[in-house]
């Protein structure tokens, strides 16, 4: 059995360190290490190493332990994890809510192919989004559903946020081609962003899950990701505004509206997480199958920087 280690830097609140992660074979893969993603600092991961392809990993203290819980796409805080997964032999998919130990505590049909993930700071909403139609963003033509599940009463939150009452620009709107996608949380368990899309125009807008309603505050805003302080989106942006040119990742103040576009020169096609209050982590691809973790300054300084290799969907673990 062969094992070849990648150096991955971590940067952990203040401090950097050089983390060695692994990459373990089916052997290993099966063993299903046991895990614990409310044990402290650390990252959760989907695998897309050889081996362990579509295993959840955690890496944390100069290891990178291989959960046997597979998922397409995942997303964990406080302790509470939501893994977005097939949902046995036919097209169907599911939510699955899963313990401190990756271990299943519920389930949830989901309509559509799996897309984006995520779960508020002190774990008790979750939320998902799916394609129902389409399977790119690329010209616009594509329909999502977002889900938001609270976790304490296993309530829907929202299961259509197309039917808030929605502002565009100062101005009530309605339209039949809304969609929504990509929802982060406040700390106030109310508050949301998200990307909305209409008539060919893609906006940040923020909801009231309380009030059932939704503004749009920026435009050429998507898949947005709250900052620890909740002062800061990060946010990928299509180039020229054209999603068919791709997209780079930028940060957006929410005082000012100003954006600044980061260091990163490569199409970024994901939901960017937050690894600490300065600096941001996405995956990018490397081919059909493989993609690996990177890093970019959050102020637009520095360079894009190898963070795990092999993996995707990452989550810092607080």
């Amino acid at each position: 059995m062969s094992t070849s280690i990648a150096a991955v830097v971590l940067a952990v609140g203040a401090g950097v360190y050089i983390h060695a992660a692994a990459h373990r074979n089916d052997a290993a893969a099966a063993a299903a290490e046991t895990v614990d993603i409310g044990a402290g600092a650390g990252l959760l991961v989907r695998s897309t190493a050889d081996g362990s392809m579509g295993h959840l990993a955690v890496i944390r203290d100069n290891t990178r332990k291989v959960a046997a819980v597979t998922c397409n796409r995942v997303y964990a805080a406080a302790g509470t994890a939501i893994c977005l997964r097939p949902d046995g032999p036919l097209a169907t998919y599911q939510v699955a809510l899963l313990d401190r130990n990756l271990r299943e505590r519920d389930t949830y049909p989901m309509v559509g192919v799996p897309n984006r993930a995520r779960v508020s700071a002190d774990g008790r909403l979750v939320t998902w989004t799916a394609f129902v139609t389409g399977d790119s963003y690329n010209g616009g033509q594509f329909s999502t559903r977002v889900g938001v599940l609270d976790t304490t009463t296993g309530d829907v939150v929202a299961d259509t946020l197309e039917s808030y009452a929605l502002t565009r620009v100062g101005r009530p709107y309605q339209a039949a081609d809304v969609n929504y996608w990509g929802v982060t949380f406040a700390g106030d368990g109310k508050t949301f962003y998200a990307t909305m899309s209409t008539a060919g125009h893609r906006y940040l807008v923020q909801g009231d899950f309380a009030a059932r309603t939704v503004r749009t505050l920026a435009e050429n805003v998507e898949c947005p990701s709250l900052s620890p302080d909740g002062t800061r989106i990060a946010f990928k942006q299509a180039v020229g505004g054209d999603p068919v040119k791709g997209w780079r990742p930028a940060v957006l103040d929410l005082a000012t509206l100003h954006a600044t576009v980061l260091a990163e020169t490569r199409s970024v096609d994901d939901q960017i997480a937050w690894l600490d209050g300065h600096t941001v982590m996405y995956a990018l691809p490397r081919d059909r199958d493989h993609a690996d973790v990177w890093s970019v300054p959050a102020d637009g300084t520095g360079a894009a920087a190898l963070l795990v290799p092999d993996a995707e969907s990452p989550a810092y673990l607080r």
